[in-house]
């Protein structure tokens, strides 16, 4: 898995980047961190900062000029995922909240109208998760940066990170708790970082996406929050730059798993 990002760099900046797999210590069997500034790499380029539920921030200072940046790295084999341990009560109550892109609390009385029949708890998080696939029409350059799930809702189409945010927002107002993770996916056309959700049910964080465009089994967790707020793979904290290209890689050695969504699925 990996990535490259081209920046045009205007002044002095300092961005914050969430590319490396989360929790990955002791199971990376290579990786390779690159940073080059008008052609010329440059030493050192990042700090490493020790985020929530295992993900890596990486703090870079980035020099005026054309800024491309390479990040590689490979997992070797390890033993079927078990999911994050549970936060305890703490983390329950932070992901039933509203956040600010999955107003929940606006939602409460439309969830219920559509999917408070279903049996609590599996059967209403899988009637979820088809609700949303058939409510939503997958289009590219749909949505802008600052859509919520009522947006997406009313839009009726979005892309991965619109999707994930209204599986959230539907399950919070359904009392479950819910968060958003953003992955690398092989196996994803066109293939980009992915974000997908996580709900707690019978007491373990389970996958979901209803997008349906990856198989779950070999997603590999990048950052993990209440919304894209806390996912994004980069965020600048000072200065003016421009995202000029983004190239992301996912592969997984030999057949990728085939996925049946009757399957409960777990993160890393």
């Amino acid at each position: 898995m990996g990535c490259d990002l081209t920046l045009e760099v205007a002044t002095p900046s300092t961005i914050v980047l969430s590319i490396r797999p989360a929790g990955s210590s002791g199971v990376l069997d290579f990786e390779r961190f690159e940073l080059t500034c008008n052609g010329t790499r440059l030493d050192s380029p990042s700090r490493a900062v020790e985020g929530t539920h295992g993900s890596v921030l990486q703090l870079v200072d980035l020099p005026v000029g054309r800024v491309d940046l390479h990040y590689d790295a490979k997992l070797r084999p390890h033993d079927p995922p078990q999911g994050l341990p549970a936060g305890g009560e703490r983390e329950l109550l932070e992901y039933r909240r509203p956040s600010r892109f999955c107003p929940s609390d606006r939602l409460a009385g439309f969830a219920s109208a559509e999917l408070g029949h279903l049996e609590r708890g599996r059967e209403q998080l899988d009637g979820l998760v088809v609700w949303v696939a058939r409510r939503l029409a997958y289009v590219s350059g749909s949505s802008g940066p600052l859509d919520t799930a009522v947006e997406t809702l009313l839009a009726g189409q979005g892309v991965c990170r619109d999707y994930a945010h209204l599986v959230v927002a539907m399950s919070r107002a359904l009392a479950m708790p819910a968060r958003c993770v953003s992955v690398y996916a092989p196996g994803l056309w066109p293939m980009d970082f992915h974000a997908v959700a996580e709900v707690h049910v019978d007491g373990r964080w389970q996958v979901v996406d209803a997008t349906y465009l990856a198989p779950r089994q070999s997603l590999v967790r990048i950052a993990t929050g209440r919304d894209a707020t806390d996912t994004a793979f980069l965020t600048t904290i000072a200065g003016d730059l421009q995202l000029l290209d983004v190239v992301v890689r996912a592969s997984v050695d030999g057949e990728l798993p085939r996925d049946s969504y009757a399957e409960t699925v777990l993160l890393h």
